[in-house]
């Protein structure tokens, strides 16, 4: 296949960027992973890029024993790990940082915690603004939001202008009734998800075909070449149609498909996001093996490197039935989607990391190039780039140098690293600044969780009473550093169709 050099020059930009009212944020979970490497990072980017207000601070909470210095030092490592800034810059960001030590369950850290803002908000913020961000594991979330809520720290303050957010991370629920705040996706933070709005209906050439006459199907991969590394007890709860599907997955798909907002506010994207997620399909429970392929990676070799098998994996189960990988067909039943597939994979330790969402079109009507058919004539692909290399690829057919009749397939592509200075944001920077601003349009609403769970709650409820995988499909194994088990590739092939290689 052919490519087109990228020779993308930016015309007639068009940048809005908002700067947050005076804003403290309080990070539950501060010790652990993510703030370190994800959350304080980020803050410290929209610091470093004045995006962030004079009057700010955050505050710290954990069980781990801390104080403000020895937390200000962990995050001045890891910021030093990730930029190159001025030790000037770093220090005066750390200097708006703060810890406090306490037990989630105990009543005396949220007593703490209120004396502690009182006298952060009248040093920095003044309007008492808050974002209460739960990096915690989830079997936690509940007992933090029923102190914030006992103590009044979770209720917006009546005698004044501020605003109280609570975030957290997925899974969001365990099932449809537990499932019931800001709800962060950092999928949705992502320049290219981004992009799928602005794509479709922004530009006046593809919204006119992006319907069932033209597209022949739909595929989204998310595929991740690690294993579950440290986080297999949790894996072993939740399990991947848990942790991936019902959330980045479904949320890609309601972006792809979902019909055109009446503007861009935050409730009316999310409106016509819900209307989407309605209209998938109920899964067939008894012919669900027809529909949902379940897979659990063995020992195999990625990037030369020999890795185990997943029931081999510290913290797993020997005898373990989680899946790793699942491959699903799904169909929207409403007027723009009818009859057309929307395949979608995701899985542990596959070939490499990439998260593509692919949309193919139909064959050509009729071929005037004789003695080539409709068939002979590769369909047009249109890929989003996810990550690792965010960008925009059009797969289309065009005419070779040469005799007259020679065609060839011709790529044309950009990524976002070779038209944009610098290094992209992280995801986590564009939803931290929108919870600070108070722009939903990003986040995951009630009606949205409910309406994915009811989807999924079926198919894990089957599969738990089917422990001993005898009606709902077997559990199929597969090496790690391929695409999953070969019952994947069936599921396509079935209907005359392939996983797009990319």
């Amino acid at each position: 296949m052919q490519q087109v050099k990228n020779t993308i020059t930016i015309r007639g930009s068009f940048c809005i960027e908002e700067i947050p009212k005076p804003n403290g944020f309080i990070i539950f979970g501060a010790s652990g992973d993510l703030t370190a490497r994800k959350l304080i990072p980020s803050l410290f980017n929209l610091f470093s890029k004045h995006l962030l207000p004079e009057g700010f601070y955050v505050l710290g909470c954990a069980r781990t024993p801390l104080n403000d210095e020895s937390f200000r030092e962990k995050i001045r490592a890891s910021i030093k790990k990730q930029n190159e800034v001025s030790e000037s810059m770093i220090t005066a960001f750390l200097n708006r940082l703060f810890y406090l030590t306490g037990d989630y369950n105990d009543s005396a850290l949220y007593t703490n915690l209120k004396t502690w803002l009182k006298t952060l908000d009248e040093k920095y913020v003044k309007e008492r603004n808050h974002v209460l961000y739960l990096a915690t594991p989830p079997n936690v979330y509940k007992p933090i939001i029923q102190h914030l809520g006992s103590s009044d720290l979770a209720r917006e303050k009546s005698d004044s202008s501020g605003d109280v957010v609570v975030v957290i991370e997925k899974p969001f629920g365990r099932d449809l009734d537990s499932a019931k705040i800001y709800r962060i996706d950092h999928y949705l933070g992502k320049e290219t998800v981004q992009n799928i709005l602005l794509f479709r209906f922004a530009n006046s050439i593809f919204e006119p075909i992006w319907n069932r006459r033209y597209i022949d199907n739909i595929q989204i991969t998310v595929a991740e070449s690690i294993g579950v590394e440290h986080r297999a007890g949790y894996f072993e709860q939740a399990g991947l149609l848990r942790d991936m599907f019902q959330n980045h997955m479904l949320q890609m798909l309601s972006l792809v498909a979902m019909e055109p907002p009446c503007s861009f506010n935050a409730d009316r994207v999310r409106d016509e996001k819900v209307k989407l997620l309605r209209s998938i399909r109920p899964f067939a429970i008894k012919e669900s093996q027809n529909q949902i392929v379940r897979g659990q990676y063995g020992p195999g070799d990625i990037n030369g490197k020999n890795v185990p098998g997943y029931t081999q994996e510290p913290g797993v189960a020997q005898h373990s039935i989680r899946e790793t990988f699942i491959a699903a067909k799904l169909y929207v039943d409403n007027w723009r989607w009818q009859g057309v597939p929307i395949y979608m994979r995701a899985g542990k330790r596959l070939e490499r990391k990439a998260s593509k969402i692919v949309v193919k079109f139909k064959n050509v009507p009729h071929s005037m190039f004789y003695p080539l058919t409709p068939e002979d004539l590769a369909q047009n692909v249109l890929i989003f780039h996810v990550q690792p290399e965010e960008g925009i690829a059009l797969r289309i057919r065009a005419k070779r140098p040469g005799p007259k009749l020679c065609m060839d397939s011709l790529e044309m592509k950009f990524h976002y690293k070779d038209v944009i200075q610098g290094e992209l944001p992280d995801a986590y920077e564009r939803l931290l600044l929108d919870c600070m601003l108070g722009d939903q349009t990003l986040f995951i609403r009630h009606d949205d969780m409910q309406v994915s769970w009811s989807l999924i709650t079926p198919v894990l409820t089957a599969w738990e009473e089917d422990r001993d995988i005898k009606t709902t499909g077997k559990l199929h194994a597969y090496p790690s550093g391929s695409w999953g088990p070969e019952a994947s590739e069936d599921l396509l092939l079935r209907d005359g169709r392939n996983w797009i290689q990319f």
